[in-house]
């Protein structure tokens, strides 16, 4: 498949959060390709992030491996400073690290399993895009924020929380559109649908897969790739440098708001 080359992601350095596989991975790549510099971040899934920057190596790009605990403010924090650190300068940051942590309906949660997932959806998106202002303001950059189809529909089946963390992440990423565009300084995000990654892997079913498959006009559910192009748009200046605070969907047409 043909790489279409947008110039001025040439050169950038960024940071990506959860990194090592699903949509994370597929971005690395992505921005490698263009000539950005990636900080490749993970937690436990070293051997998947190794393979990342390998592959980035391989191809002729550039990539630095970086784990931290995203549920940890100073260590995400410390993932952003190393990869700044790495390439002289930090362009942009994609807070992609997230996850569902486990079904479990309101009525069942404790707060260690509250804590747990606001603390990997939301905290992680705070402390993180923290940490990168200062770099961010010396030249303007972007921060793009990994929201969910979840954060409008409310999820189900044990995932309300994990949506109700991800509606978060959407109104973060308003709020921060609005504080930081006086730095140069882009804020926006992406919302997948139901993506073939190792999340569904994790946390559904087979039936609740042909469920959700049953609600998406374009037939099919999408994959990593799918998702690569919002990204790559929202994070060039060049083609989208008057869209702040915008959630774009990508769903194959399962939500249309």
């Amino acid at each position: 498949m043909t790489t279409l080359r947008i110039p001025d992601l040439s050169g950038k350095a960024l940071l990506i959060t959860g990194a090592s596989t699903g949509i994370g991975a597929a971005l690395a790549q992505a921005f490698a390709a263009q000539g950005a510099s990636v900080g490749v971040h993970y937690n436990a899934s070293k051997d998947a992030a190794d393979a990342v920057v390998r592959a980035i190596a391989a191809a002729g790009g550039k990539a630095v491996l970086v784990r931290a605990d995203a549920t940890k403010s100073y260590e995400i924090a410390r993932a952003v400073e190393e990869t700044a650190a790495s390439f002289g300068r930090l362009d942009g940051l994609i807070n992609n690290a997230g996850g569902m942590v486990g079904r479990m309906a309101y009525a069942d949660m404790d707060d260690a399993y509250y804590d747990q997932v606001m603390d990997l959806n939301g905290r992680s998106v705070v402390a993180a895009s923290r940490a990168a202002i200062p770099h961010l303001k010396r030249q303007g950059g972007f921060i793009i924020n990994t929201s969910s189809i979840a954060a409008r529909n409310g999820a189900g089946n044990g995932a309300g929380l994990y949506g109700s963390s991800k509606a978060l992440v959407s109104n973060i990423t308003r709020g921060m559109a609005k504080e930081l565009i006086g730095f140069g300084i882009r804020v926006n995000a992406v919302a997948p649908g139901v993506i073939d990654t190792p999340f569904h892997e994790r946390y559904s079913t087979e039936a609740q897969m042909k469920a959700m498959l049953a609600t998406i006009p374009q037939g099919r559910v999408g994959t990593a790739e799918d998702c690569v192009g919002a990204y790559l748009f929202l994070a060039s200046e060049a083609l989208s440098g008057y869209l702040i605070g915008q959630v774009i969907e990508v769903n194959g047409g399962q939500l249309m708001p």
